[in-house]
């Protein structure tokens, strides 16, 4: 027999000693399409066949779109003395994974929640009673957890930029907290929010400074805000990531918004001490996630492993340019709704995010 693994309990595991074997069984397009991190594809009408490329010695964790053939695969494999698990809810139910990571940067609490179907990244920053809220996605739920976990009221929410891969949850949260919303209006937004400026300051009690200051970094788009809390801590959106760029192609201006990224990278993030601790807004699917670690790193490492940022202007934006790949799905909707172009219920949007991160430059 086998049992059902909850998506949760999956993401704890994965990058642990206990990290099982996942198999996905879906067909090979949809896996290229999206996919869990170290999974394996062999697809449903090849298991039979590739039995030996399936271990014996952990568990296998069986996944598909929804849990249908999955449940088929792993009955089967069940029948070989393998210790095997099914995927509840499958891909979809992945998608709705989150979980979080805090760090302690003296008087000021940072909390990384990570939606793993995706690879986004948020952050809450709070100190005293109170915290803001950076880049949060649409389940709210999953900041007032943490809110409440904390002992935080949500006083301001915050994006780095105008995202093109998953709906904003700026607008839902601040719906539910009474919290402001600020956002640069180098980009376009057509709701109510509060418009940043370079050098805007914003205190959290016991005098810890959550700082938005000359870190306005055009490049992934024309409004891309990078905010340095305390001093020490760099959220630095699509900007930069442990293991790429941002990616300066999605608004058909490619060789310009390169080269606005270059002198934003060059002339104020890497302008920062190389203690500066890192945190990004997403990661791709060659970073290894684990339960108790950040996904992050101090700038001067980054400085030393991620080779273009080593580049002169014209090779970076050159470098830049050539490796566009293809747009998040549904890249135009998803944009729309972030503006507030959109008036669909949030539940008809969500399904326009399905699908992984596609906001970094390519390595």
């Amino acid at each position: 027999m086998y049992r059902d693994a909850e998506p949760a309990e999956l993401a704890a595991r994965l990058g642990t000693e206990d990290e099982p074997f996942v198999l996905d069984v879906r067909e090979p397009a949809e896996f290229a399409a999206w996919s869990i991190p170290a999974a394996v594809n062999i697809p449903l009408g090849q298991v039979p066949t590739r039995m030996a490329e399936i271990p014996t010695d952990r568990e296998v964790v069986v996944v598909c779109a929804g849990g249908d053939r999955s449940s088929a695969a792993a009955e089967a494999l069940s029948h070989t003395g393998r210790k095997v698990a099914n995927l509840a809810g499958g891909m979809a139910g992945w998608a709705q994974v989150y979980d979080s990571v805090t760090l302690e940067f003296g008087a000021v609490r940072v909390v990384q929640v990570r939606r793993r179907g995706k690879g986004c990244l948020s952050y809450m920053v709070g100190a005293g009673d109170e915290a803001v809220v950076v880049d949060p996605s649409v389940d709210t739920w999953a900041y007032t957890r943490v809110a409440d976990e904390h002992g935080w009221k949500i006083g301001r929410i915050f994006d780095t930029h105008l995202h093109a891969d998953h709906l904003s949850g700026s607008r839902p949260l601040a719906a539910v907290t009474g919290a402001s919303i600020h956002l640069n209006p180098a980009d376009t937004f057509e709701f109510d929010y509060e418009p940043l400026s370079d050098g805007d300051i914003f205190e959290l009690p016991g005098g810890v400074t959550f700082r938005v200051a000359a870190m306005h970094t055009p490049g992934h788009t024309r409004g891309s805000t990078v905010y340095v809390v305390a001093d020490r801590v760099v959220l630095s959106g699509d900007t930069l990531f442990v293991d790429s760029v941002g990616r300066p192609d999605l608004a058909d201006q490619a060789e310009e918004f390169a080269h606005n990224l270059y002198r934003s990278l060059h002339d104020k993030v890497l302008a920062l001490p190389d203690d500066a601790y890192v945190l990004p807004g997403h990661y791709g699917d060659d970073v290894v996630v684990r339960p108790d670690r950040p996904v992050g790193a101090f700038l001067g490492e980054l400085r030393r492993t991620l080779a273009p940022l080593s580049y002169d202007e014209d090779a970076f934006v050159s470098w830049a340019t050539a490796r566009a790949v293809p747009r998040p799905p549904n890249y135009v909707e998803i944009v729309r709704a972030n503006m507030g172009r959109n008036g669909a219920p949030l539940a008809e949007l969500r399904a326009l995010e399905t699908g992984p991160n596609r906001c970094s430059v390519s390595a």
